[in-house]
């Protein structure tokens, strides 16, 4: 469990290194502690290293660690969501990074507004336009957002992305300053309901290059515990 601690030491120093590096404070970028797959105490170990914002890939998963962990973690639904699964993760999920089409933005919002709460959500876009990875393609991205506006039991806090996986961060960089662009466009827009303040990009093997270039969260798992078996 030591390992974890100072896994996360060393993350925390580069992202603020990086932060440092673009004219930001290092605590203008949040470190989400990636948790799918790994056991209640390794989680616990994490949680005791001072991270306690956590994204899991499945809703199933997120909510049996809510129910272990409890409520006072900050929750990110960080992998695909079908909208059937939405009900289970409405009222957990302090944020959902994954939202790519219409359909699932009015269940979210439905849903939310069964609860009488709002639901804090990114549009995930396809920054690299790869076939094997889901989100709203660069061009379509604005006419999104704009498709939001009536929506309102959610709300649009900023971008995600899942950059391709490369050797050399520094290949990623043309990527996430590319969403870095799409984030301040669609901020400009003012549209209704929509607020760009979270830019979520940048995994294990390149959140310096993507806090760098503007990420407001990073979501390193591999990193802090290590290759999944």
């Amino acid at each position: 469990m030591d390992s974890i601690t100072s896994n996360v030491q060393v993350i925390k120093e580069r992202i603020a290194e990086a932060a440092l590096k673009s004219g930001r404070k290092p605590e203008d970028v949040l470190l989400v502690g990636v948790t799918k797959t790994i056991d209640i105490p390794r989680i616990e170990a994490l949680i005791g290293a001072g991270v306690r914002d956590l994204g899991e890939n499945k809703p199933q998963e997120l909510c049996s660690k809510h129910a272990a962990l409890g409520s006072e973690i900050g929750w990110h639904l960080i992998g695909h969501l079908q909208t059937n699964k939405v009900k289970t993760v409405i009222g957990k999920a302090k944020l959902i990074h994954s939202v790519d089409s219409l359909r699932l933005a009015e269940e979210i919002d439905k849903r939310a507004a069964a609860l009488g709460s709002k639901a804090e959500i990114l549009l995930e876009i396809n920054i690299a336009g790869e076939d094997s990875k889901h989100g709203i393609a660069p061009e379509d991205a604005i006419t999104f957002a704009q498709s939001l506006q009536h929506l309102t039991s959610i709300k649009v806090k900023g971008l995600m992305c899942i950059a391709p996986y490369v050797e050399e961060q520094e290949n990623n960089r043309k990527y996430f300053a590319k969403l870095r662009q799409l984030f301040l466009d669609i901020g400009e827009k003012s549209f209704h309901n929509i607020e760009m303040t979270d830019l979520s990009m940048g995994m294990t093997g390149d959140y310096q290059v993507a806090v760098e270039e503007g990420a407001t969260m990073v979501r390193v798992g591999t990193g802090i515990f290590g290759p999944r078996l």
